[in-house]
């Protein structure tokens, strides 16, 4: 065996880790096993820098029936079904391989949903790139990136017969090094015919079922678990490689198998495999196992087993069956022409025993790996210094910019307009469930028709103004998802994260982290959305460039009466109006005016009010009947928001009210538009004032104009910037 510190440093072990397996062994562990603590270890796999900080989430609601700690989360939606969902990143294999490493994102999460007995429904995605404007190699890069990562997506959910019905995508100069892959899926189970990863029951067989497992995603936990740099090219063979067709039957096979009472457990072989599979299905029960390695399906030849259990092959599943089942097990897979095989057993051991023709090559205590990782307290920054480094932005760089023209280069930006050469690649009506079309304001709506409800889902994040302030931009987060379902007339109900951030040893990041965090734990809980789910991923950093902190979050929340949902459906006539709270604050701190035509996005804030924003949402609910169309106003402020609603409900409009940059143009939370009869007027003015909301009329529909104040935009015009430009921009540069 070669020199141990090199061994250490190719599987990113450290001297203290190699003094705590020495400890759990008593001996000197074999290649082997250094390898299965390398990829248990990992960030990926065992939270070691974040673990702290994700403590104290709020987690627990009545509607909540498995919340972390599983494979996906769980509420119950009614009817005796519950939802399970969870979003996940792929963010390191994406930028090595995009089709590859997007396509097994999405095939991963998946598995993770109907692992727990759960039919995936629903899919959405949360994907960052570079800057894509520029005729240059990182233009050129990005552009390509994306196509890529477009296709993956769209190649593996359309193959599963899964919709997808929203996302986000977002373009910032942080991403250059290191793009975000964020992937989510809905399902719908039974409350009663729910499965958990676990393996109990001495003499109960293992079984392997699904593809064959080769030399694919070989390392891709500890790849996923650091930093990029020039040599990160040579990392493509860590990318696993996807096949949503052998993954469909996979879906079927194990859909038929829950129908009937043969399993103890399931558990899916994502990150690290069969090592975390196996490790992770006997630590939550305290069990042991025996494992074969050389009865598993391999489909290259040679193989070893330090290669079988750290392989990364996709659309693969490892079972925890009941013994006296097996034959009928194997007649199911059988039949949807799936490998499986019976290549171990539980023990009473408490530990992990791998056997390679009857020799054992290794052995290791369960619970010290699986659920005792170690847990690292990284230095955290008391007094971050990075945004003293950032000129802050001054509004005199903006105040000679003609409104109009600023308005059409936001409408044209790939910041807002519209992604449908992105979201008409995906299949986002199959299975005949989809209620919004892709790309309009608000959530994604789904109908269940087992328990005649629908169910609302956003995924967003505006890391821009997590750079500037972590904490607040984290709390606007989770009530942005929560703002966007409640504009569908839902109730939100729970959240799933996926914290994307730099690199961990940078004691700033760790801060960045840290403020998150709290900032996720006080909008959950003041909002009663508790988090049933997450992820975390570390190190996106390249050549010591940071990304932007980029905690995702995505939400579901329920519709009762799904036919009265909140349309797009604003008419010539009606009036507009802004719903906010009193006393509405308004700042270019990391606006995207402010990115677009500013010299920095550094400055003032607004910040939020969980109380008002309870309250705008208590309003939609009272007033959905009344309401034609509801619009958040974020990105690019009221007069971008106003632009958008007459763009989409192809109507002009008439704001004859002057108003200066940072009332067109300033963005603040807990303020929303929305479009009526003004017959209507009376009553939402009475239901504002009950909530303690301030409700106002800004313009009037009608005409072929979009009228705002000293704007006056030809609809045709607005409409051609916004639905054509995002095609024009990836297709010609």
């Amino acid at each position: 065996m070669q020199d141990i510190q090199s061994i250490l440093q190719q599987h990113k072990l450290s001297n203290d880790d190699y003094k705590k397996i020495l400890n759990i062994l008593n001996r000197e562990p074999n290649l082997v096993e250094i390898g299965i603590f390398s990829a248990m270890w990992s960030e990926h796999c065992s939270y070691k820098s974040s673990k702290i900080y994700l403590n104290g989430f709020h987690t627990k609601e009545d509607w909540v029936i498995q919340g972390p700690g599983e494979n996906a989360g769980i509420i119950d939606i009614g009817g005796g079904y519950g939802a399970v969902f969870k979003m996940e990143s792929h963010n390191h294999p994406s930028f090595i391989e995009p089709y590859a490493g997007a396509a097994t994102g999405v095939g991963g999460i998946m598995r993770d949903v109907f692992t727990m007995g759960a039919r995936p429904v629903a899919s959405l995605n949360s994907i960052r790139f570079g800057d894509i404007t520029k005729n240059n190699e990182i233009g050129k890069k990005h552009r390509y990136l994306l196509k890529g990562v477009v296709s993956g997506i769209s190649g593996y959910g359309n193959c599963m017969g899964v919709p997808t019905i929203g996302g986000e995508t977002t373009f910032e100069s942080c991403y250059n090094g290191n793009i975000l892959v964020n992937a989510f899926t809905l399902g719908i189970v039974k409350n009663n015919e729910i499965f958990y990863g676990k393996a109990e029951g001495v003499g109960n067989p293992v079984i392997y079922v699904g593809s064959k497992t080769g030399r694919d995603g070989l390392g891709g936990a500890v790849m996923s678990s650091d930093s990029f740099n020039e040599d990160s090219k040579k990392l493509r063979p860590a990318v696993q490689v996807g096949d949503p067709f052998t993954e469909k039957l996979l879906l079927e096979a194990c859909l038929e198998l829950f129908k009937e009472d043969l399993i103890v457990g399931i558990q899916d072989m994502g990150a690290a495999g069969l090592t975390s599979s196996s490790f992770e299905m006997a630590g939550r029960s305290g069990s042991g196992m025996i494992i074969h390695l050389d009865k598993v399906p391999m489909r290259e030849e040679g193989m070893n087993p330090y290669e079988l259990m750290l392989s990364e092959s996709q659309e693969r599943m490892l079972i925890c069956a009941k013994k006296g089942y097996e034959n009928k097990i194997l007649e199911i897979f059988k039949k949807w022409e799936l490998d499986c095989a019976i290549i171990g057993e539980v023990t009473n051991s408490g530990k992990m025993e791998l056997y390679w023709y009857n020799e054992k090559c290794a052995e290791i205590p369960v619970q010290p790996l699986s659920e005792k990782s170690p847990i690292l307290r990284r230095e955290v920054s008391q007094n971050p210094t990075y945004l003293d480094k950032i000129e802050s932005f001054k509004i005199d760089s903006i105040l000679d910019i003609n409104n109009g023209e600023m308005l059409e280069e936001i409408l044209k930006s790939p910041d807002i307009n519209s992604k449908s050469w992105i979201y008409e690649q995906y299949d986002n009506t199959i299975q005949n469930n989809t209620m919004t079309k892709a790309g309009k304001s608000g959530a994604s709506v789904i109908r269940i028709k087992e328990n005649d409800k629908a169910l609302a889902l956003s995924v967003y994040c505006n890391s821009r103004l997590c750079y500037i302030n972590p904490k607040e931009g984290a709390i606007q987060a989770v009530a942005k998802v929560g703002r966007d379902i409640a504009l569908k007339g839902g109730i939100p109900l729970a959240i799933t994260d996926c914290l994307n951030f730099g690199n961990p040893e940078n004691s700033e990041v760790m801060w960045q982290f840290k403020e998150a965090c709290e900032g996720i734990k006080i909008a959950s809980k003041n909002l009663k959305m508790p988090v049933v789910s997450g992820n975390v991923s570390l190190y996106n950093q390249t050549d010591n460039i940071d990304i932007y902190p980029t905690p995702s979050i995505a939400a579901v929340g329920i519709i009762d009466e799904p036919s009265k949902i909140i349309k797009d459906n604003s008419k010539d006539g009606n009036s507009v109006y802004i719903l906010c709270k009193n006393n509405l604050e308004l700042n270019f701190g990391a606006s995207l005016v402010a990115k677009l035509f500013g010299n920095s996005i550094k400055a003032e804030i607004s910040k939020i009010s969980l109380e008002d924003e309870l309250n705008i949402w208590k309003f939609l609910q009272v007033s959905k009947d009344k309401i034609d169309s509801a619009y958040d106003i974020h990105k690019g402020g009221l007069a971008t928001t106003l632009a958008k609603l007459c763009i989409f409900n192809n109507v002009g409009c008439i704001c004859d009210k002057k108003l200066d940059k940072l009332e067109l143009f300033g963005e603040s939370p807990n303020q929303i538009l929305i479009s009526a009869n003004k017959q209507n007027t009376e009553f939402l003015l009475q239901i504002a004032e009950k909530y303690n909301l301030c409700l106002r009329e800004i313009a009037t529909l009608g005409g072929n104009n979009i009228q705002i104040s000293d704007i006056n935009l030809p609809l045709s015009k607005a409409q051609t910037l916004f639905f054509d430009s995002f095609k024009e921009l990836i297709e010609d540069l």
